[in-house]
């Protein structure tokens, strides 16, 4: 239970948001943090060592000025307490001081002032530049002395010498360096992953993603955003694959019937009137559709580049409506239309276009409503909107339909639209048309009921594009 808990916990704590920002000064100050501490540390310890060395030199200087200073020491006298040599009265004061150097690792310079003369003890390499040393001087009636005593360790911070100390501090500097680059390459990774992938993509092969797992900052951000525009893409080309495809496939038909009637004229027309009347009405019946969906093809295709254009005006959609009403009932003389449109109902928009949209509802509608079924059109204004409806008795749509008779190409249960001709591009055309005006469609349907389409636009004087 607890350990579900903690990684419960563990696994929060990776999902939360950290800015690449904060991460990279976290870093360097992280990095500057333990420069800084090293430095001060390095610089405490060279400190109290020297100081310590210092104050030890300065003692053994002191007392072998001391020895000169009381050369005659009382009986029993314990001599430099702290060492293992004593000097009495009765002692050697030069093997005592050789004895003495060698025994604390330091040489001894005593330069007598009176006569100009210099004696040393102990190792004479020890005397050499970088060594600490402590100089006293005895100024007595007897004699006038300066004493040197030279250390055997090498000044300089912790025994090192001061171009050591300063490449030391390089090193560190080079080592944080080199582990920050190493840090930020690793927060960058996400930048790279993008690269290698936007390499790796081919028309071939849009399936590449980039795993956004380790991030957890902008990066993570650009690295889905990325991922998004992949899968914006690819479904961009899979739906053109798929365009083309129908296209393809809805030509294929019409041109293989306009093909076989052009084989029965060639082998029977000629002969028998009735095959060259039946060939002919086929030929041109297909060619229209043809014709019909190419324009249909074609318009879409300049919807997608933006390059249809809309033509903006004032008009009366109550003279519309009736029109296309009129029209209606002057081709069809299968279905009932009823209509309802009323008076002084102005808008602003493409007149053409608008009309297009509606006669493709119509359409529908007379494809798909039975012999004897009736047809409802109808116009009104609903506060600053208009509402334009198309309904039928017809043969409806069923609910997994519903939400794709809007996509291009696509076709309801083909047993019930079998025979019906349909391209499964106006309705597509359609709903363009009404969401380029700033308007919205909605649909209602049952089958074996009916449908009806409503078309509701705002009511503008002026509609910007």
């Amino acid at each position: 239970m607890k350990h579900n808990f903690f990684r419960r916990r563990v696994e929060q704590v990776k999902k939360i948001r950290i800015s690449f920002a904060v991460k990279t000064a976290a870093v360097y100050t992280l990095l500057f943090s333990l420069i800084l501490v090293a430095v001060v540390v390095g610089l405490t310890s060279a400190y109290t060592t020297y100081a310590v060395r210092s104050q030890n030199l300065d003692r053994l200087a002191s007392f072998v000025a001391g020895r000169y200073e009381r050369p005659k020491l009382p009986e029993g006298d314990g001599g430099f307490s702290g060492h293992q040599f004593k000097f009495s009265a009765e002692s050697d004061l030069e093997s005592g001081l050789e004895n003495f150097a060698q025994a604390n690792g330091v040489f001894i310079e005593i330069t007598d002032d009176d006569q100009s003369q210099t004696t040393s003890y102990g190792d004479e390499s020890i005397n050499q530049s970088g060594h600490m040393d402590a100089v006293r001087r005895v100024n007595t009636p007897e004699c006038h002395l300066r004493i040197r005593v030279v250390s055997g360790d090498a000044s300089g911070f912790a025994g090192m010498s001061d171009h050591a100390f300063i490449g030391l501090i390089g090193l560190l500097l080079l080592i944080s360096a080199v582990f920050g680059g190493i840090l930020i390459r690793k927060m960058l990774r996400p930048v790279y992953d993008i690269t290698q992938t936007a390499r790796s993509i081919t028309v071939s092969d849009l399936s590449t993603r980039i795993d956004t797992v380790d991030s957890h900052d902008e990066f993570r951000e650009l690295a889905e955003t990325f991922n998004g525009m992949l899968d914006r893409i690819q479904e961009s080309y899979e739906k053109q694959n798929r365009f083309v495809s129908d296209a393809s496939h809805e030509l294929r038909t019409p041109l293989s019937v306009v093909s076989g009637y052009a084989n029965l004229l060639r082998r029977w027309g000629s002969k028998n009137p009735e095959v060259l009347e039946e060939s002919v009405q086929k030929i041109i019946e297909e060619t229209g559709n043809m014709q019909q969906m190419v324009n249909r093809l074609l318009f879409l295709a300049r919807a997608d580049r933006k390059s249809q254009h809309v033509h903006l005006e004032r008009f009366s959609v109550t003279e519309m409506m009736r029109e296309i009403a009129e029209e209606t009932r002057m081709i069809d003389g299968n279905h009932r239309l009823t209509d309802h449109i009323e008076e002084n109902v102005v808008l602003t928009a493409d007149q053409a276009l608008l009309k297009q949209a509606l006669r493709a509802m119509m359409d529908n509608s007379v494809k798909y409503t039975p012999p004897g079924g009736t047809i409802y059109l109808s116009c009104r204004k609903r506060g600053d909107r208009v509402e334009l409806e198309v309904a039928d008795t017809g043969i409806g749509i069923s609910e997994k339909d519903l939400p794709h008779i809007f996509d291009r190409f696509y076709k309801a249960d083909e047993a019930r639209t079998r025979g019906k001709g349909s391209s499964g591009l106006g309705l597509a055309i359609v709903k363009w048309i009404v969401e380029r005006h700033k308007g919205d469609i909605r649909v209602e349907s049952r089958p074996e009921k009916g449908t009806r389409f409503t078309v509701s636009l705002p009511n503008l004087q002026e509609l910007h594009s």
